[in-house]
């Protein structure tokens, strides 16, 4: 059963893989590896790379296919994580890693791991994961704009003037801040740091949960062991890159 998987080579017992990939679909904001040790009764260590299968399996299960199509919208955001420089012992300026979303409105959301926001970097991303009979959302930033003409049509919401909502409620990014929200509050309250070489897999994992958020947890826990098959993770690769 375990073969071809996320949990092959494992040492831990199949019941405490369930229940940890039931943790992690039923925690809205996340799992942290301490929270896991304690409930599972292993290791940090195990906990920790456990967690981060599960995050692969979240990745595995992710829908494919182009987000939006015709009359659709789909907003396009970023935002920064990471510490404020006034909560470090040597205030020095706290590192920042950028993650965009790219969320239809009533549909589905991806979320990226970028390491700079600009038009040459967020072009490509968007051009391959958004239709282009659909209509993109953004905020004023200058790296949508050309973008923005490859697309059905292509809005902006003024925010740098106050202007958050207009057009009838038409014209807003309100879906994707939603979708930050969620992503912050995990942030803040379970996993204080994300390291930015598993950013992505963080990413993967809100997106999961964002996009299953009508099904069950018992849904959402069998559409991560569905995920789980043909995706392996070693802790050897995993170690490596936190590094």
């Amino acid at each position: 059963m375990r073969t071809g998987t996320v949990m092959e080579r494992s040492h831990v017992p199949l019941n405490k893989w369930l229940l940890a990939f039931h943790l992690m679909a039923a925690s809205k904001k996340g799992m942290s590896a301490k929270q896991m040790e304690r409930m599972l009764g292993v290791t940090y260590k195990t906990a920790w790379f456990l967690c981060h299968r599960a995050r692969e399996a979240m990745a595995g299960a992710a829908p494919t296919g182009p987000l939006g199509g015709p009359d659709a919208i789909v907003e396009a955001d970023e935002t920064y994580v990471g510490g404020k420089a006034k909560n470090r012992a040597t205030r020095a300026p706290a590192p920042k890693k950028a993650v965009v979303a790219l969320v239809t409105r009533d549909g589905m959301a991806r979320s990226f791991h970028v390491a700079n926001v600009n038009a040459a970097t967020l072009r490509p991303l968007i051009v391959m994961n958004v239709d282009r009979a659909s209509h993109l959302m953004t905020d004023e930033s200058h790296v949508y704009t050309r973008v923005g003409r490859e697309f059905n049509g292509h809005s902006v919401v003024n925010h740098s003037a106050k202007e958050y909502v207009a057009t009838g409620g038409f014209k807003h990014s309100n879906t994707a801040e939603h979708f930050f929200s969620i992503f912050k509050r995990g942030v803040i309250g379970t996993y204080h740091h994300m390291s930015e070489a598993h950013l992505a897999r963080y990413c993967a994992e809100f997106d999961l949960r964002y996009n299953t958020r009508k099904m069950t947890d018992g849904e959402r826990a069998s559409a991560m062991l569905k995920g789980a098959e043909g995706r392996r993770l070693t802790y050897r690769r995993t170690d490596k890159l936190a590094a």
